[in-house]
């Protein structure tokens, strides 16, 4: 028996791993977190116990894998994008590891590389950022010193901005004397799911903009000048001189 933790994408049901989505039709018992995975990553399943497991607490999702357990039966714990990120697996990966019940992560698309894919973008290009930060804005949860959104803004790099949409008044105030007013920023919302929403624009307008929407969660905030980079330098990896 071994509980799975598996990444199903930002949303797409298309963008589930075919590892993921065999486990998913074939694991006996489904767990999953049923305010962000689609009902759809879940179709041609043949599990006879599925379980959203927004409502429950840790201690009501470990009861669930340890009866699975007992069983013998695999289990499908379906989170949404990557579970490394934001998941909240390790917790539960702590309690298993203290049962003695194995487990595997099965690593999904990312809601940042979703996001990318809607605006058409690179991340990365050469002389304008190298670097990609993925990072969340402090609000309940604490940040460790040194991981405050404005040291990292120093650094310049391409950012990327977990739940923190609801406080994009005050990140744009802590991401201006780093990046400047005219740094483009995208904010998208359930990238990949019918219903997305992208709103593009600037350090100087971006709040404005997303402040008369009704985004309120379930969106990323990019950053960076990647964002408009025509008229840079190309790459060397299909430059004339590999020739």
């Amino acid at each position: 028996m071994t509980v799975f933790f598996i990444g199903a994408g930002p949303g797409d049901p298309e963008l589930i791993t075919v590892k993921g989505q065999r486990l998913v039709r074939h694991c006996p018992v489904i767990l999953y977190a049923g305010s962000l995975v689609p009902p759809a990553v879940l179709e041609g399943h043949r599990a006879h116990k599925v379980v959203d497991t927004a409502p429950l607490t840790l201690d009501e999702i470990v009861g669930l894998l340890e009866d699975a357990h007992a069983q013998g039966l695999d289990v499908a714990r379906v989170h949404s994008g990557d579970p490394s990120l934001y998941g909240a697996i390790g917790e539960q990966i702590r309690r298993l590891r203290m049962l003695g019940i194995p487990y595997e992560v099965v690593p999904g698309v990312t809601a940042t590389a979703a996001c990318a894919a809607a605006l058409g973008s690179e991340l990365t290009l050469p002389g304008i950022s190298q670097t990609l930060i993925l990072t969340r804005y402090a609000t309940k949860t604490s940040m460790p010193e040194g991981e405050q959104l404005g040291d990292l803004a120093r650094h310049k790099a391409t950012l990327a901005i977990h739940l923190g949409v609801r406080h994009i008044a005050r990140i744009v105030e802590e991401l201006r004397p780093h990046y400047g007013e005219d740094c483009p920023v995208a904010v998208i919302y359930r990238a990949s799911w019918p219903d997305e929403e992208r709103v593009t624009g600037t350090l100087a307008d971006i709040a404005h903009k997303v402040l008369a929407t009704d985004i309120e969660r379930t969106a990323l905030i990019l950053v960076g000048r990647v964002l408009a980079a025509d008229g840079f330098a190309d790459s060397t990896l299909y430059g004339a001189s590999k020739r």
